[in-house]
């Protein structure tokens, strides 16, 4: 069990990560690769990271090089995660090639006692960390640049979990709504968490919570309490798939088992004008606009004036055509934006979307042993 207290402070400063942290994205799926567990709901991407692993001569030293310093079930050193990748993949990178040779030693041999397989590298010298670098960087451009979109909403649609979490129960149940088995007790926040019971006082640093695609069963954090506190933890309710193989009107009927929130949601009234009704339809650019900061299909029932049923259809329309995800909450489906989706209403408002930065190049100077 993990025990995170908080202090006053500390809930002031808690937050949700506004996108995927790409080296907590690179840790977790490494750990996918090393288990059968979970596959099914991760299949696609199974066969995608299989498929160009080998087409860019990647798998060996995935294999031999990758794993052994990223061990499922055991010690992950923390120079791996720096808290600077939140800002991007680069940032991440530079902060691990940046880390004291003082701290990083300490953590490989800490590894090298915890871990099954010998490490390959020693990577408190510059070059063989600049080696271990390139083939991060080269293993992400292959299996996670693809799937970024399906990243992003997945994040997307925590962010509106842990809002509807924190509208109905505030940031005790926001924060108890992390995972099964999470529960609140005065301010101190109880986490199921493998290994050890262990403690993590935030004294007035907050938390940063990572929602992951690949993170399954319990949550991760740093084996350091002095670093800037961060838990990655599982998407909630979804379990991390993206959208739903039912429509989202099964189940709990639309008048009784979807979430209340009252009224016409901010920012609807007139989305069935031209343009994106022009391409959508009035009633489905209304549905859009009602998703933008998520709702359950009796809010975009209410929204655009038509039944359950209709709303259903329309969001089961939108979700097909890549614009909307549908996840399962309990009785109700709360729908929310897809990446392409906000960059659909962000140009039929005349809003620009920033130009994604320029790939790096890809992991040249990676070594296969």
């Amino acid at each position: 069990m993990l025990r995170i207290h908080f202090t006053d402070a500390d809930l002031a400063r808690t937050r949700v990560a506004s996108r995927p942290d790409p080296l907590w994205e690179i840790v977790t799926s490494l750990y996918r690769l090393q288990t059968r567990s979970g596959r099914r709901g991760h299949a696609h991407w199974y066969r995608l990271a299989r498929r160009r692993l080998v087409e860019r001569g990647l798998a060996r030293a995935v294999r031999t090089v990758l794993l052994p310093f990223f061990p499922r079930g055991v010690y992950l050193p923390d120079f791996l995660t720096p808290a600077e990748s939140e800002h991007g993949l680069e940032e991440g990178l530079e902060a691990i090639l940046a880390c004291p040779p003082s701290r990083v030693r300490a953590e490989t041999a800490l590894l090298a006692r915890t871990s099954p397989a010998p490490l390959p590298l020693r990577v408190d010298a510059p070059e063989p960390r600049r080696e271990l670098v390139a083939l991060m960087r080269a293993y992400h451009e292959a299996v996670l640049a693809p799937v970024e979109e399906e990243l992003r909403a997945v994040v997307e649609a925590e962010r509106s979990l842990r809002l509807r979490d924190l509208l109905d129960g505030g940031v005790g149940g926001m924060l108890t709504g992390l995972g099964p088995g999470t529960r609140l007790q005065g301010s101190v926040l109880s986490v199921r968490y493998p290994g050890a019971d262990r403690d993590l006082r935030l004294a007035g640093r907050g938390l940063r919570i990572v929602p992951s695609r690949f993170c399954r069963d319990t949550p991760i954090t740093l084996a350091d309490p002095t670093l800037p506190p961060v838990l990655v933890h599982p998407p909630g309710n979804a379990a991390g798939n993206r959208g739903m193989t039912r429509g989202p009107g099964d189940g709990a009927p639309c008048g009784t088992g979807d979430h209340p929130w009252s009224g016409t949601r901010r920012g609807t009234d007139g989305a069935g004008d031209a343009p994106l009704a022009v391409l959508l339809g009035r009633t489905r650019a209304i549905a859009l606009h009602a998703v933008e900061t998520g709702a359950t299909t009796g809010e975009i029932a209410r929204a655009a004036g038509v039944s359950c049923s209709a709303a259903s259809r329309h969001a089961g329309a939108l979700r097909n055509a890549g614009l909307v995800n549908s996840n399962r909450c309990g009785t109700y489906v709360l729908h929310t934006l897809t990446p392409a989706g906000a960059a659909l209403l962000r140009a039929a408002s005349g809003e620009r979307t920033p130009p994604d930065p320029p790939p790096h190049a890809d992991g040249g100077g990676v070594r296969s042993p």
